[in-house]
């Protein structure tokens, strides 16, 4: 028998594997296919439609002339009106919007002698976002209360701006708890996946099954010894960007520990839920990098989430990560409390639930 015919005949028998092993075939297919489809028509660079609000204290035509201009760049979005200034930074500190653009009373008197008609409020946490507002404080206005451009007594009408939370712009604060996030879900996601897994490569599941243990009772057995991990994955992150990149914890510890947990489990719940469906350690690990890259691309970390088109966002909100990338950088960062992010935590501590619900019945079948 030839060499040519030998390597023939391993190469067949591995195709045909390949064939028999439908996992593993799908993510040959699917991996590339999706992932083109997905990340190049959602991944985009040129921020727009960043969510702003208004607080208009001149109430003037003026002030409306540039709350329209501002609109039609289409870098923004007003999503949102303020009476004052302070409830303006208290949606700041929320996450509910990305900045304020602040109208005084004496708008018409600041305009008519060339100052800065209006400050923006910035949450400076996110680079992009920041430098995409920075862009607007020269934005040239055609006309504000009246005046024609070019019939100023002194400069230009402009804009001040004030950055929130990273006054420097330094990667490293938008980065270091996104990181958080990205670590967590690659780490058990990918910890739990392989499991029950490796129970059944073992031949311990069968052990399991004799005994009184309940599919939930295994399930949540399975978990707690994973939330301690994550918990000191958290520390060694959060710890090190404190210490070496100088990145400073502004929240509390407790609002962190509230929205951490949630996340913990999530991830380990969605990890339980592949393990009932891969039937070797490498399909876990295919399907865990099929929830990794969307987790890195789509959730905030590496783009904005607000220049994603709205199915890249609707396909954005069902991951963990996207949720606790905007809670991580509220408690961290701006300082946020609990309360202020209650949506994305309740969402965690669901997704937590419905995916527990959905590997216990699926683990109860195959033991059927």
């Amino acid at each position: 028998m030839s060499v040519l015919s030998r390597l023939e005949a391993i190469a067949s028998k591995e195709f045909k594997q390949l064939a028999r092993d439908r996992v593993t075939f799908g993510m040959i297919v699917m991996i590339p296919l999706m992932q083109l489809l997905l990340f190049g028509y959602a991944i985009n660079t040129e921020v727009r439609n960043i969510p702003i609000a208004i607080v208009d204290q001149s109430g003037s035509a003026g002030a409306r002339n540039i709350t329209e201009q501002v609109r039609v760049t289409q870098v923004v979005e007003i999503v949102d009106y303020y009476a004052t200034p302070k409830e303006a930074e208290e949606a700041l500190v929320a996450g509910k919007v990305s900045a304020v653009l602040v109208l005084p009373h004496n708008l018409a008197q600041r305009a008519a002698s060339g100052e800065p008609v209006g400050q923006w409020l910035v949450d400076g946490s996110d680079t992009m976002v920041g430098s995409a507002l920075l862009a607007l404080r020269s934005m040239p206005l055609q006309m504000v209360a009246g005046v024609p451009q070019g019939a100023y007594q002194g400069a230009t009408p402009s804009f001040e701006v004030a950055l929130f939370f990273n006054p420097e712009r330094r990667s490293e604060v938008n980065i270091v708890p996104g990181l958080t996030a990205i670590i967590l879900t690659m780490t058990l996601v990918l910890f739990t996946s392989a499991a029950l897994v490796r129970e059944r490569e073992r031949g311990n599941l069968e052990l399991l099954i004799t005994t009184p243990i309940s599919p939930l009772e295994l399930m949540v057995g399975k978990l707690l010894p994973y939330i301690v991990v994550g918990l000191v994955q958290v520390t060694i992150i959060l710890g090190l960007g404190q210490l070496v990149f100088g990145v400073a914890f502004q929240g509390e510890l407790l609002s962190l520990a509230a929205i951490t947990l949630p996340f913990i489990a999530a991830n380990l719940a969605l990890g339980l839920l592949i393990s009932t469906r891969a039937t070797t350690q490498l399909q876990a690990m295919q399907l865990t990098f099929f929830i990794l890259m969307p987790s890195i691309l789509l959730s905030g970390f590496m783009f904005p989430y607000a220049a994603m088109p709205l199915p890249a966002q609707y396909i954005a909100e069902v991951l963990p990560a996207t949720h606790y990338m905007r809670l991580i950088r509220g408690v961290f960062l701006r300082g946020a409390e609990t309360g202020q992010l209650l949506a994305d935590t309740l969402w965690l501590v669901g997704f937590t639930l419905v995916m527990l619900v959905i590997a216990t019945k699926r683990f109860r079948k195959s033991l059927d």
